[in-house]
């Protein structure tokens, strides 16, 4: 069986975002939350999954980490807006196959 990553966006207590990538996003959110994650949310803590997009490799959830981390607030924010529901922390599997991956916005502008 293919492993799935996950390229997730978190909304931090002081209203920054973070992106990560990881095969299990609610045990990565809960790294984060108690400290065991990366060095950003360990002074800011996630308050919560935005969203979540599914990739068929590593690789790819690499390059489209690098993307979404180039993109300005409203843009990530409208990213996570198309990616999977996340409740709870939790992602709701059913919504997005793994197939299928988002495709980030060109930037305008540069």
């Amino acid at each position: 069986m293919t492993q799935c990553w996950w390229l997730y966006l978190l909304v931090c207590r002081d209203g920054r975002t973070y992106a990560g990538i990881t095969t299990d996003v609610a045990a990565r959110f809960a790294a984060h939350s108690s400290g065991k994650g990366a060095k950003f949310t360990r002074s800011n803590p996630p308050v919560r999954v935005l969203g979540a997009c599914a990739f068929a490799s590593k690789s790819e959830a690499l390059k489209a980490e690098a993307a979404l981390k180039k993109l300005d607030r409203p843009e990530r924010l409208a990213w996570a807006r198309e990616c999977a529901p996340v409740t709870e922390g939790r992602l709701d599997r059913a919504a997005i196959p793994v197939e299928s991956a988002l495709v980030l916005p060109a930037r305008t502008g540069q």
